[in-house]
């Protein structure tokens, strides 16, 4: 381990815990102002940093092009010589320079990419632990192999976070060649892996890892380190099972790089990750069928209410009312006010906010819950607190146990344990002062290598999703006879495959990524930059997802996307028109939407509504008026979840004093 490069980073003290981490810090509301204040301030300024990081890339270009006279030989003794330098001194200046040039010079033999200046800049912004803005299409994932060798070539493990398993194993295995030439072992840490494997690839130089994966294994570890018991035990532990780390999954939290980051540290983080286990349920099928029966007996608005936003359903007086009326004589949990209430409010849920083929799917005859900023399904993860079996009822699937809490943690709390952490994101610039304020993360814009050509051919709002679906297949039809790809845009399963049927309708040939049909997507993504190629797509082709061109296309125009629902923040409708246009290649992008969608009804509903009764309108709405109707739906619902996200902050702090009050850990 590189004492050197620990000093560097002023690392003063470490948590008491199984491997090194950061300590916990209790910041205030004063101390999050003044941090979202320099974020935003350094954001603002980041062009000012531009002329000094340019000047590193010349000289890292400089030498990398010496570099390349010498052989493959002459260069593994310039990584060993390299390897003791950073050993002596840590990464400073010179040294990062000459690591950089070396990754450069490998990277151009071993896949034909040399880095342009902007990735050297962005992989020295993320070495200093810092977020690098740059725009889709840039080259991210070659960017992230600078900072990651550096680090480990230095002694310390490194985690190459992201938001997808396709993503691990596209990059791990593309990368691996480098990281080899260096000496360095890098492991992939995916689903349905065995614990023994698992832990083999934490063991690694480097690792590419889902950010969810990465925390339910801290959290397995911090249970199983048991900091409950006293020194003595720890010590009587150790004689009969050896070293108490050998069967910790993670060796610490050293150096973090989080590809996609806004998307992991803030559309992700409103919510605790919870570890659970099964207890025996009180509640058998019956009383799960009888509630979802009870259910269909109370009405909207007098006897519950609908927030439909938060995912919860509350009992009216009358509501409760009705149910203590209608289940007195009820046995078991039925003669418990509290629990019946809860039951009812279950599979109220169950019933009108917890959709099919949206929030959740039923593939081998279980219901399996789709991960709603990846489109991806999450197969071993359950709801809590009884509503994942309500929904099992409603479908007809098998029941399974309940779960109990067993340990738990925010994205916020787990992050801020990295020794260090930098990270990468096209779309960071709107939540910069949250980035600073909660992980003390600055933001630094890096130009683009080439001018973007992309172009934006406007937004057009519909009055209902009939008439959005219509022109989605006229504008199909257009973007396909003009020999070009189009990539059509999802929300749901069930909104992708209901277009699938109308295109299915009108004889146009196509592919379908979502949920449910994913086990042809590399195939898929590898196929939709082909001349007239036709792809529908939830989240799953958003973020990280490279569509590379078919000679001749670009010229034609280029890949089109078509956005078909707007999401809760333009981040996410940014990564979508993202897949167009990268790299300097020509493409464009248009969004047809609906009044009827999710984020008009749940944060324009008053204004929406307005507009659907004025007969001013046509059944279209275009241009400026469109503009400030989608501006004004998506800053309300930013507003909202930025709200959630403090809420949650604040409610793990308090957690955590209680806890530590107790003698206990998460």
């Amino acid at each position: 381990m590189s004492k050197a490069l620990l000093a560097a980073w002023r690392i003063n003290s470490l948590a008491p815990a199984p491997y090194p981490e950061r300590l916990d810090t209790n910041d205030n509301a004063l101390d999050r102002f003044l941090g979202s204040s320099l974020g935003q301030a350094r954001l603002w300024a980041s062009h000012l940093r531009l002329k000094r990081l340019r000047s590193f890339a010349d000289k890292v270009v400089h030498r990398s092009n010496a570099l390349s006279a010498l052989s493959e030989a002459e260069l593994a003794a310039c990584v060993d010589d390299l390897r003791v330098k950073l050993a002596r001194q840590g990464l400073t200046e010179d040294l990062t320079i000459e690591v950089f040039s070396l990754v450069r010079e490998v990277c151009g033999r071993k896949l034909g990419l040399r880095h342009f200046p902007v990735q050297l800049i962005g992989g020295r912004v993320i070495l200093a632990g810092k977020l690098a803005e740059m725009q889709t299409g840039e080259g991210k994932s070659l960017t992230a192999v600078l900072p990651a060798i550096a680090v480990a070539l230095s002694g310390l493990p490194v985690h190459v976070i992201t938001v997808n398993e396709y993503l691990v194993r596209r990059d791990a295995r593309f990368m691996r060649p480098v990281y080899e030439f260096f000496g360095l072992d890098v492991g992939m840490v995916v689903p349905d892996q065995d614990p023994e494997t698992r832990r083999n690839a934490y063991g690694c130089d480097v690792t590419y890892c889902v950010n969810k994966d990465l925390v339910f294994d801290y959290l397995r570890d911090r249970i199983d380190s048991n900091r409950d018991v006293s020194d003595a035990r720890r010590a009587v532990a150790r004689l009969f099972r050896g070293d108490e780390n050998s069967r910790a999954y993670l060796r610490g939290l050293f150096f973090g790089i989080v590809d996609e980051a806004d998307s992991v540290l803030i559309d992700e983080a409103r919510t605790p990750l919870i570890i659970s286990s099964s207890v025996s349920d009180k509640q058998g099928v019956d009383d799960y069928r009888r509630a979802l029966d009870f259910c269909r007996q109370l009405r909207d608005g007098l006897h519950f209410r609908i927030f439909a936003a938060d995912k919860l359903i509350q009992l009216t007086p009358a509501g409760r009312d009705h149910i203590t009326n209608i289940c007195g004589n009820l046995p078991g949990v039925w003669q418990v006010a509290r629990a019946r209430f809860e039951l009812i409010e279950q599979a109220l849920a169950a019933q009108l906010l917890y959709m099919r083929d949206k929030h959740y799917i039923v593939k081998d005859e279980k219901v399996q819950i789709v991960d709603e900023y990846t489109g991806r399904v999450m197969s071993d993860r359950t709801w809590e607190s009884g509503l994942h079996q309500m929904i099992e009822v409603k479908e007809g699937c098998a029941l399974t146990d309940r779960r109990k809490t067993i340990s738990r943690i925010t994205y916020q709390r787990f992050f801020r344990r990295y020794l260090r952490l930098g990270g990468m994101t096209g779309t960071a610039a709107e939540v910069v002062g949250e980035l600073s304020a909660i992980f003390g993360l600055d933001v630094l814009r890096i130009p683009t290598n080439r001018a973007v050509q992309r172009k934006n051919l406007g937004t057009r709002i519909f009055l209902d999703t009939a008439s959005r679906w219509d022109a989605v297949l006229k504008s199909i039809r257009r973007v396909r006879d003009e020999g070009r790809p189009v990539l059509i845009g999802t929300r749901s399963v069930a909104a992708s495959e209901h277009l699938s049927s109308l295109l299915k309708t009108e004889g146009i040939e196509h592919s379908v990524i979502n949920a449910r049909q994913d086990e042809d997507e590399a195939t898929v993504v590898e196929q939709a930059g082909r001349v007239g190629r036709v792809t529908v797509a939830t989240n799953m082709a958003g973020r990280g997802t490279d569509i590379k061109l078919e000679s001749g296309v670009s010229d034609r125009g280029g890949l089109h996307v078509i956005l078909s629902e707007f999401h809760e923040s333009p981040r996410i409708d940014r990564q979508l028109y993202g897949r167009a246009g990268r790299q300097g290649d020509k493409g464009s992008y248009e969004s047809i939407v609906s009044l009827e969608d999710e984020l008009f009804v749940l944060f324009s509903g008053e204004m929406a509504r307005r507009v659907m009764s004025n007969s001013s309108f046509s059944n279209v709405i275009t241009g400026m008026k469109a503009k400030l109707l989608r501006g004004s739906a998506q800053r309300s619902s930013e507003r909202y979840y930025s709200r959630i996200r403090r809420q949650t902050v604040l409610e793990d702090q308090r957690l955590a004093k209680m806890l530590a009050f107790a003698g206990r850990g998460e």
